[in-house]
């Protein structure tokens, strides 16, 4: 089994290639906090994985809330990948930390850097088209070799790309992301551009968003993950004052 989570499509991608290679089950994390599905048996010889992506140099909130709520039996072959756009500092070590709450270990752990989707930090720009594309070619190149060492279960596996100071990163800059941005007070819509299709609300992980034009519910639930703002169809919603574009993956073919 692999659990996951997604904002803007790249850890989906990632997850489902992995899942179809070695015939594992996905389970999206947002739909198993609604159908509050905690507990878990694995087959025999069952994987677990893990699949996110990195929100502000860590784990994301809601993949680190469920995953402290999480029942398994502790000897299963374990393993977790994250995606970032650049780095991911000390992302994986915190998430280990939250799996030794429930028992488990990833032994082997894995970043796939992905075009960037972050727009709340003024130091950070989305990708241009023809970097997102050389980000992607070069993650297909490497997805045969993560599926390799999960076919054969190999231990000790670390293929991490932390950063020239990863502990900053986490620990100072993703410290300070993660108290004060993990957060909708900064989400806001252009209702005149806005065209009330309510895919910002189908398209939030945590239910959110209400009416059209949306309505964010502040009810301290918002993960950032920034779906809403980049899904948009007609970008209607934005995040603060800064004019920043939009990124899905593939978005031509699946907008999720």
């Amino acid at each position: 089994m692999i659990f996951y989570f997604t904002g803007t499509g790249n850890t989906r991608w990632v997850a489902e290639q992995i899942a179809e290679a070695i015939n594992e089950e996905l389970l999206y994390i947002p739909d198993l906090i609604r159908e509050r599905r905690y507990e878990f048996s694995p087959a025999p010889g069952e994987r677990i994985g893990f699949c996110f992506p990195t929100h502000g140099w860590q784990p994301p909130r809601i993949v680190r809330e469920y995953v402290r709520k999480l029942i398994l039996k502790p000897d299963h072959y374990c393993w977790a990948l994250t995606t970032c756009g650049d780095n991911m500092g000390e992302a994986m070590a915190i998430f280990n930390r939250e799996l030794s709450t429930i028992g488990l270990h990833a032994s082997s752990v894995f970043t796939l850097v992905m075009p960037e989707s972050n727009v709340c930090f003024p130091f950070l720009h989305l990708d241009t088209k023809e970097k997102e594309q050389q980000k992607i070619a070069a993650a297909k190149e490497q997805i045969p070799h993560i599926i390799e060492i999960l076919q054969e279960r190999r231990e000790g596996v670390q293929q991490l790309v932390k950063g020239a100071i990863p502990k900053t990163y986490s620990y100072v800059i993703g410290q300070y992301y993660n108290k004060h941005l993990i957060n909708d007070d900064k989400l806001w819509v252009d209702a005149d551009a806005c065209v009330k299709c309510g895919l910002c609300s189908r398209i939030c992980p945590v239910d959110d968003i209400q009416g059209v034009p949306p309505v964010w519910k502040h009810n301290g639930n918002c993960t950032n993950c920034l779906a809403c703002y980049h899904h948009c169809p007609k970008h209607a919603i934005h995040w603060g004052k800064m004019k920043r574009g939009q990124y899905v993956f593939n978005i031509r073919e699946d907008r999720r």
